[in-house]
């Protein structure tokens, strides 16, 4: 890595790079096409965000002088493309290269009067994308790199065709970074389509969870689900939770009963405003907020460090997204904890979970709102800490050593 970057690194304080930003770092700096399947939480933002300031950096061009757009990252969700760009902006710092990210919900004209001014890098979702391209704002003929993040995710929203679109009005001869924690058939066939003799990288399998993760399951009664929520955000040891739930109206009505016993939480999901979202997870990551409340979609990218605690309050229907959930803890090496609530009808749900991570997640038979769990389950008591009040300025405990983490990372490796 060049100096410039280096510096930027070392004043972030990362010391370790992942396992993926090991692997893909080099392949990228060659020049060559990537085909990187991982999931969320193995440093896979700045597995690419580095290489690719190195790489501009490197080639002084017209381009640059005329600040036309050089790189282009697409990505699904707001909340992702607003990291990425924070995690260029951090690294680049010393690179005199410049970033934009611009996304829908929000009026245009500012994102609009910085492409008038000239960007280096640009980070975006699909709609104001082809919105502003259509508009006449973006040119993307001089574009020497293009990544497309979370692929899966694309095709998950419906993203897919805009994404084609898009493809049609970029250079042919482009370097092309190409990443999706799964391969369905439709993926693996843009790919094919987009990719010139790609390089492959694979690290952490979805059907893996991370070993510093620990997992615990509560089998209870669907209307006792609240209650035990608040009986376990009685413990102070939670410092951060993210709640998941299946649903949007199930996010407002857990956050509406959290803020009502006293607890502060925010929900983030697609019917949030872009501002309101953005200043839930402001409010998350400084920890004036305890818990965030949230729908997959919209927790999708969400970068928090030293988040402690993953509950899922409703279990997913595909066992694929229990695995991305749990990993928003426990990342780069760091130690978190999963807790999953399960109630009669979402059994089913749990047998799928337990076959794809090829173990049973471990239930905790002991608490005030047990449901009776199927003798098959293995139970276990659990000796919980005696209550205390949540203290807000309470210091959180980070490790003396940082690892890379998803969007922040260092050179010589390749989320």
């Amino acid at each position: 890595m060049i100096e410039p970057i280096l510096r930027a690194v070392k004043k972030e304080g990362y010391l370790t790079p992942t396992p993926i930003q090991q692997q893909s770092i080099p392949i990228i700096l060659q020049g060559r096409d990537l085909l990187g399947c991982a999931q969320t939480g193995t440093g896979k933002t700045a597995a690419f965000a580095m290489p690719i300031l190195q790489l501009l950096s490197a080639a002084k061009t017209q381009n640059q002088a005329q600040k036309k757009i050089r790189a282009l990252i697409l990505t699904p969700t707001r909340e992702l493309a607003i990291q990425i760009e924070e995690s260029l902006r951090n690294y680049g710092i010393y690179t005199g290269l410049n970033q934009l990210v611009i996304f829908g919900g929000v009026p245009q004209n500012s994102q609009t009067n910085a492409l008038r001014r000239g960007v280096d890098i640009l980070v975006a979702t699909p709609g104001r994308l082809l919105d502003l391209m259509n508009q006449g704002f973006i040119d993307l003929r001089s574009l020497e790199i293009f990544v497309l993040d979370e692929a899966d995710r694309m095709l998950d929203m419906g993203f897919v065709h805009d994404v084609k679109r898009i493809i049609t009005r970029i250079p042919a001869k482009r370097q092309t970074l190409f990443f999706s924690a799964t391969m369905p058939a439709e993926i693996q066939k843009l790919a094919d389509t987009i990719l010139s003799n790609p390089a492959k990288v694979e690290v952490t399998p979805v059907s893996s969870t991370a070993q510093t993760i620990q997992q615990s399951l509560y089998y209870v009664g669907k209307g006792d689900k609240k209650s035990l929520l608040n009986h376990l955000l009685q413990d102070a040891s939670i410092e951060t939770a993210l709640v998941f739930t299946r649903t949007k109206h199930g996010a407002d009505k857990v956050t509406k009963d959290l803020t009502r016993a006293g607890i502060p939480a925010e929900a983030i999901h697609g019917n949030k405003s872009q501002n309101a979202r953005q200043r839930a997870l402001h409010n998350f990551k400084t920890r004036q907020t305890r818990v965030l409340v949230a729908t997959d979609i919209a927790a999708r990218g969400i970068d928090v460090d030293n988040l402690s605690h993953v509950i899922n309050f409703d279990l997913p229907n595909i066992p694929e997204t229990y695995v991305h959930r749990i990993g928003r803890t426990g990342r780069a090496g760091a130690s978190g904890i999963a807790i999953s609530f399960c109630d009669h009808e979402e059994k089913e749900f749990l047998r799928d979970i337990n076959k794809l991570i090829g173990k049973t997640v471990p239930v905790i038979s002991e608490h005030p709102f047990s449901m009776n769990a199927p003798s098959a389950q293995p139970a276990r008591s659990f000796q919980r800490p005696a209550p205390a009040p949540y203290n807000n300025n309470r210091p959180s405990q980070r490790n003396d050593q940082r690892r890379f983490s998803p969007s922040k990372s260092y050179p010589g490796q390749n989320n």
